[in-house]
C-alpha cells in the first residue's frame, strides 16, 4: 500500500513537471524607440516555442486611440514583426500551424481582438502582406485592472498545450492551443 501511494505522488509530481513549462527570457537588443526586445521560450507538451518580440511601453498613450489603433493590423510589439517558433505544429481553433516561424499580428477592435498568423519572417512590423496569411482566429478579449504599462506576451502552460496571452494597457487577449 505504501510503495502505491507513493508512486501516485510520484505521478502527480511529474504530471505538475509536465504542466508548468520552462520559461527561458533572453534580451536581444534595447530597440529602435526605447522598445526592449525578448526572446521568450517555453518547452510545453513536448514542444520548444519561442516568441521573439519589441516590448513597448504604453508612456501615457492609450490603446485603440494613440497606440493599437482600432480596426487596424499591428504587429504585436515594437520595431520588428513579432516571431512565434515551434518545433512541432500548434493548433489555435480552427487553425493549425506547422512547425517553424510566423509572425504574429493583431486585428483589435474595441470589443475582440484577431489573432493574425503569417508565413512571412524578418520582416519590419509595418511591412504587413495579408497575402501570406495562414489564418486569423478570434481571441478572448478582457479588461485589466490596473493596466499594464509595458507590452507581455506570455504562454500559460495547459494539460497538451497552453494559452496564448497578450496584455497590454487594460487589454488582456487569449487564446488556448494544442501542441499536436
Amino acid at each position: 500500500m505504501k510503495k502505491m501511494m507513493c508512486l501516485a505522488a510520484a505521478i502527480g509530481i511529474l504530471s505538475v513537471v509536465s504542466l508548468s513549462g520552462r520559461q527561458d527570457v533572453t534580451f536581444i537588443h534595447p530597440g529602435f524607440g526605447g522598445s526592449p526586445h525578448v526572446l521568450t521560450q517555453w518547452t510545453i507538451a513536448g514542444a520548444t516555442i519561442g516568441i521573439e518580440y519589441g516590448r513597448p511601453y504604453l508612456k501615457g498613450r492609450t490603446i485603440g486611440d494613440d497606440i493599437v489603433q482600432h480596426g487596424q493590423v499591428w504587429r504585436v510589439g515594437a520595431d520588428e514583426a513579432t516571431t512565434l517558433t515551434s518545433d512541432k505544429a500548434l493548433v489555435f481553433g480552427s487553425l493549425t500551424l506547422p512547425p517553424g516561424g510566423h509572425t504574429l499580428w493583431i486585428l483589435p477592435t474595441a470589443d475582440k481582438w484577431q489573432l493574425i498568423v503569417n508565413r512571412e519572417t524578418g520582416q519590419f512590423g509595418t511591412d504587413y502582406e495579408s497575402e501570406y496569411d495562414i489564418g486569423r482566429v478570434d481571441m478572448k478579449l478582457e479588461k485589466l485592472s490596473p493596466p499594464v504599462e509595458q507590452l507581455t506576451i506570455s504562454i500559460d502552460p495547459m494539460p497538451g498545450g497552453g494559452t496564448l496571452r497578450i496584455e497590454f494597457g487594460t487589454a488582456k487577449a487569449t487564446i488556448p492551443f494544442k501542441v499536436k
